[in-house]
């Protein structure tokens, strides 16, 4: 097919005119300037071009349209003397009028000959921030370079990470007006195909006009999600986690202006895992693990079984009558429990808009000073806030913050069933929680592999920090076509 896709130079302007308005978008740069003797059009929008590469790199060729009288002559084939005097190495020839409309939409630059020869170049310069630690995932040793909102960036990043030609990026658009960039991240020749196929089926399926909020609406869309709590996918700002789970086998997708990838198909007790881990002696990397799944369960069901034992002292030993309440407050106990709660989901939502400089104060605040008066005025115990802080606590330990959101919600189910049905409510609770995430099943993937069902040797590596120099093989839900790792 041929990249002859406007009739002349003024057919193009006509066509960029009925898409952009005439004179209406300032960052719109349409140009005529002359390569040698061959007037061409350049288009592009300012403020995604590397404008600094765009001066020094294409300056020597292009002449002012008032300054070319000596340059004129008979040229016979446009194509051939556009690309002899313009060899330059990110070039390349769209197809239709809408791949060259997309492609300066992108941040390339668009070229038009007077024969309606185009070309596009590739000097995108996203403006975003350059790669730094991520917040919510660091570690003591390691690099601290993260993902960035810039697409290009962040491939690059990982790309940096596996030097293997077997590793894929495959871009698509995404969206009917928005046209989000998103790529395909996975390892050729290890990836299972299967899964591969789904995904690419599911993003072909998505009609909308925008992603905004990137990859959590691509979650949603991918998966259908409706209004399952829990994630389906594990997103990582850091690109040696996703090599790592790319070289396991699995997929990863990379979203435009976000700086997040998105990482499938994954399981209850990747959520769990953490790069301080593999940066710790395995013994060490091993103990943080099982404290993490520890303070997980914890945050689910300290709360309601501190309850159940407070209402319940026929439950307590001797050695645990320090549990029960010791100073009375003129609410019902479950009520106080709820207001802390709420409290301190109030003081996680206002943290998140607060300035950070404010963060702090505020945080001494409503923690030291409100929680004192709360206890001196009667409204609650002292049990209620200890208790409530260190359950906090243990929700702060899970790594992935999606999960830690969803535990404070399941908690509340679990303890207004004991508040209900005593103990057998607290059971029942649990048992249901338990096998609402045993049901699912996201990509065909049960949620709680290696547990439900149960492989033996599987479940050991995920309880198990086990030395590099192990032989270990790849995690059996990606359905990797090798299995073993070498």
């Amino acid at each position: 097919m041929s990249n002859q896709v406007f009739a002349s130079i003024d057919d193009a302007k006509g066509f960029l005119e009925s898409r952009f308005g005439k004179d209406v978008s300032y960052d719109l740069c349409i140009k005529d300037v002359y390569v040698r003797s061959l007037p061409v059009l350049c288009v592009y929008i300012s403020g995604l071009v590397d404008a600094n590469t765009l001066t020094i790199q294409l300056a020597p060729l292009f002449h002012d349209a008032g300054k070319i009288d000596h340059f004129e002559q008979e040229i016979e084939d446009e194509e051939k003397y556009f690309n002899d005097f313009f060899n330059f190495y990110g070039k390349s020839e769209p197809k239709d009028r809408e791949e060259f409309l997309r492609g300066i939409l992108s941040g390339v630059v668009g070229i038009v000959t007077a024969s309606g020869f185009s070309y596009l170049l590739e000097l995108r310069n996203y403006p975003g921030r350059q790669p730094a630690e991520p917040d919510n995932e660091k570690v003591i040793r390691g690099s601290r370079d993260g993902f960035a909102e810039n697409i290009i960036l962040n491939t690059g990043l990982i790309r940096r990470r596996i030097r293997d030609p077997r590793l894929r990026f495959e871009l698509k658009q995404i969206s009917t007006i928005g046209q989000t960039d998103v790529a395909i991240c996975y390892m050729e020749g290890i990836v299972n195909q299967k899964h591969l196929k789904w995904i690419k089926k599911r993003l072909s399926e998505i009609k909308h006009d925008g992603l905004t909020m990137t990859d959590k609406s691509l979650e949603e869309w991918i998966f259908k999600q409706r209004f399952h709590p829990i994630p389906f996918v594990r997103y990582s700002e850091r690109p040696d986690i996703v090599a790592a789970h790319l070289l396991e086998g699995h997929i990863a997708i990379v979203v435009d202006t976000s700086p997040s990838v998105i990482i499938m198909p994954i399981s209850f007790f990747h959520l769990l895992q953490h790069a301080e881990e593999y940066r710790q002696a395995p013994f060490i990397g091993t103990t943080i693990r099982i404290l993490r799944y520890l303070a997980a369960f914890l945050s689910l069901t300290l709360l309601p079984v501190w309850y159940l034992l407070a209402t319940n002292e026929q439950y307590l030993p001797d050695a645990l009558s320090f549990i029960g309440v010791k100073e009375h407050s003129s609410l019902p106990l479950f009520l106080q429990i709820i207001i802390a709660q709420l409290g301190l989901e109030y003081l996680r939502i206002a943290a998140i808009h607060t300035p950070m400089p404010l963060s702090t104060a505020m945080g001494l605040v409503a923690g030291v000073i409100i929680g004192q008066i709360a206890i001196d005025v009667g409204l609650f115990s002292p049990e209620i806030v200890l208790y409530s802080a260190v359950t906090a606590i243990f929700a702060f330990s899970i790594p992935t913050f999606e999960l830690s959101v969803t535990t404070k919600y399941f908690q509340f189910i679990i303890l207004i069933a004991t508040v209900i049905w005593d103990i057998s409510g607290f059971f029942i609770a649990v048992w249901l929680i338990f096998s609402y995430f045993c049901a699912l099943k996201p990509m065909q993937v049960p949620y709680m592999w290696p547990l439900v069902p149960f492989f033996p040797k599987a479940f050991t590596r995920v309880m198990i920090r086990f030395p590099m120099t192990n032989d270990s093989v790849r995690p059996y839900i990606v359905g990797a076509k090798q299995r073993k790792r070498a």
